[in-house]
């Protein structure tokens, strides 16, 4: 019998999903992960949200592929705009920068409230999403990486609480000391660091100067995690 097949990214969101839950899935495109969890078993509700009516097209389709499109309300608007605090107590936002899921976030306070559980993957931009989250009443409980079509993505599990990240963690991770694909991730970064300095060392102007210092600090914090990792590993 045929099998919906998550992509590696969507897997580890769906191993982290609590079995019961009332799931939100803003930006759900495909929606494949609502429904793989509809079709486990393991979602009480589900709402699969999308900004554009392309995409939610795309998901009503999933969802009648698989028998389950009357199992999951598909809504469309922007963010979180399209649920209510009481609908949900899981909510996904993946595969999109880190500075778009922090705006969605910040546009719907109440998911700070305690009551919420949020799985969330940034596809670039993470150290913005961290700093978001340190800054504005929620707590980083898990971090973990994937590996997707030869990329490395890092996945949060968050919640209200508070947290206070080093500027090596903004960067490099909130909890991947020992995760096997830490020290990829952060030679990943370094690497990107570094030729961002070169490029501002092109620069004349004071201000190119000053982002060339500050990014030189948070490579240096990048090394020193580096070696945190490998002396967690026992390297």
């Amino acid at each position: 019998m045929k099998q919906l097949e998550l992509t590696p990214r969507l897997a580890l969101l769906a191993s982290w999903v609590s079995e019961g839950a009332r799931l939100a899935d803003i930006g759900t495109d495909h929606a494949y992960l609502p429904v793989w969890l509809m079709l486990a078993g393991r979602l009480r509700a589900a709402i699969a949200s999308d900004l554009r009516a392309g995409p939610l097209d795309r998901a009503r389709a999933t969802g009648k592929t698989w028998g389950v499109a009357d199992r999951i309300d598909f809504r469309l608007g922007p963010g979180l705009d399209t649920v209510a605090p009481e609908e949900a107590d899981t909510v996904v936002i993946a595969g999109m920068g880190g500075e778009t899921i922090a705006a969605i976030l910040a546009a719907a306070p109440w998911t700070a409230d305690g009551k919420h559980r949020l799985l969330l993957q940034p596809m670039t931009r993470a150290w913005e999403l961290r700093t978001f989250l340190a800054d504005n009443g929620y707590a980083i409980t898990r971090e973990a990486l994937v590996r997707d079509r030869g990329t490395l993505y890092p996945v949060m599990e968050a919640g209200a609480g508070k947290m206070t990240l080093s500027l090596g963690q903004l960067h490099g991770g909130a909890g991947l000391t020992r995760d096997p694909l830490g020290d990829r991730y952060l030679i990943e970064q370094i690497v990107r660091l570094e030729m961002a300095v070169a490029g501002l060392n092109r620069g004349t102007g004071e201000k190119s100067r000053a982002r060339a210092d500050e990014t030189r600090d948070v490579i240096t914090a990048l090394l020193a995690m580096r070696e945190e990792w490998r002396h967690a590993q026992c390297r």
